[in-house]
């Protein structure tokens, strides 16, 4: 059976506890209020404060009520912005509120308070007083205070890492590019994210009996897994060259290594990478130039007369995937006028409005190109990196290009 309102041992308690609610006085729950409460006249005579805001500041209510204004309790800063801003929005608008300001104790420390104040009018719509209510934001500022020690923080970390990442990234790359007699050589690299390391990677390097070698790259991912990647492919070209300089063998060696060392790795990592072999044309003036490109786009080819096409190298296998990749290779003559030019994918993915499927693309920066055509290896790559600016933030990867150019014989 159920029992009624008034039944139980704890019916008598709960009224008693009611009676006591009803008793509080309007003043004494003014006066106790969880926050603080002041009245002023217009002109900011304190004419009412309760008992918590004396409290909090230590005041009694006879050094106050008729003798300071609102705004004597206010920092210097803080007076200002009442005079300048807080006063004349409370006029115009008749109401303002969570605004953080601070007011001084009567020991002189201050005390964030959060301040919402309210003109009282009269029955002719006159304002008569201001009333405030004024809330301890001591918490508040706490917590904010933390926040802001560790945002702090967190961008000096970032500074750190990008430090560490520029440096650990200009370590795989060459400090100067070889000066190969005959041959004007020049090479950029986009960085997209200053905080992480790239894979992109390029280099160009004397071999034995006046022969050159150049090749550029691109490790998938990024940090410093990828570092290690690029570091580790860099060094094996360059070894492998010397050992044979025939660039589907060095692609071949490079292969090999990659797959023996991160194949079985939980994080399998491979590159794409095109190794190219100079030698001076010896029927004439220019250069020999043998590619093999291992999954790499195609390089691109600006010649004397003004046109520009990609260099075939189809089917050319990723670099570290398989046992035995297939590399592709093609040969070709570099001659006086010519400039040959490698790139890493970053350039032909980034976004751009102006593309159908949202990518720059390999025709777009081949009709780049024959715009360019004929053109030296340093203009070729001044007008890469204006077309990377003008791309701004579609460019989302990391770019790497290698020109080189056989100047014309000067009569």
């Amino acid at each position: 059976m159920t029992r009624g309102t008034g039944d139980g041992p704890d019916s008598g308690r709960d009224d008693r506890v009611c009676s006591d609610l009803l008793e509080d006085s309007a003043e004494d729950l003014y006066e106790h209020a969880p926050c603080g409460f002041l009245s002023t006249l217009l002109d900011g005579r304190i004419v009412k404060a309760n008992a918590t805001l004396l409290d909090w500041l230590g005041h009694r209510r006879a050094d106050l009520v008729g003798r300071r204004t609102f705004a004597d309790l206010l920092t210097a800063g803080g007076r200002l912005y009442h005079e300048t801003h807080f006063a004349p929005l409370l006029r115009m608008q008749g109401e303002i509120s969570g605004i953080a300001l601070e007011l001084r104790t009567a020991e002189g420390g201050r005390l964030p308070v959060l301040v919402t104040s309210t003109l009282k009018r009269g029955g002719d719509g006159r304002p008569l007083l201001i009333r405030t209510t004024v809330f301890d934001a001591r918490d508040r500022r706490s917590y904010e205070e933390e926040l802001l020690r560790a945002r702090q923080e967190s961008e000096r970390e970032r500074e750190r890492l990008q430090q560490l990442a520029a440096t650990l990234q200009a370590t795989l790359l060459p400090p100067a590019l070889e000066n190969v007699p005959g041959l004007d050589v020049a090479a950029y690299y986009h960085i997209a994210s200053a905080d992480e390391v790239g894979g992109d990677f390029y280099d160009l390097f004397p071999l034995a009996a006046g022969a050159w070698g150049l090749f550029l790259g691109d490790v998938c991912g990024k940090g410093a897994l990828a570092a290690a990647v690029t570091s580790l492919a860099r060094y094996t070209l360059r070894a492998a060259a010397v050992y044979d300089p025939d660039p589907a063998a060095v692609l071949s060696n490079l292969n090999t290594v990659l797959h023996h060392e991160y194949s079985s790795a939980d994080d399998p990592r491979f590159c794409t990478v095109v190794f190219g072999l100079l030698t001076p044309d010896t029927e004439g003036s220019g250069f020999r130039i043998t590619l093999a490109s291992g999954g790499h786009p195609p390089a691109l080819l600006l010649r004397a007369d003004g046109t520009a096409d990609h260099l075939p190298t189809p089917g050319g296998q990723l670099i570290g995937v398989l046992p035995d990749a297939d590399i592709a290779t093609t040969s070709f003559r570099l001659a006086p006028g010519d400039t040959l030019l490698l790139h890493t994918d970053g350039l032909t993915e980034a976004h751009t409005a102006a593309s159908g499927d949202g990518r720059y693309g390999d025709e777009a920066l081949l009709g780049f190109v024959r715009a360019l055509a004929p053109t030296s290896a340093r203009h070729t790559v001044a007008a890469i990196r204006d077309l990377l600016a003008a791309l701004g933030p579609g460019v989302d990867d990391d770019v790497a290009v290698l020109a080189v150019h056989a100047p014309r014989q000067r009569r």
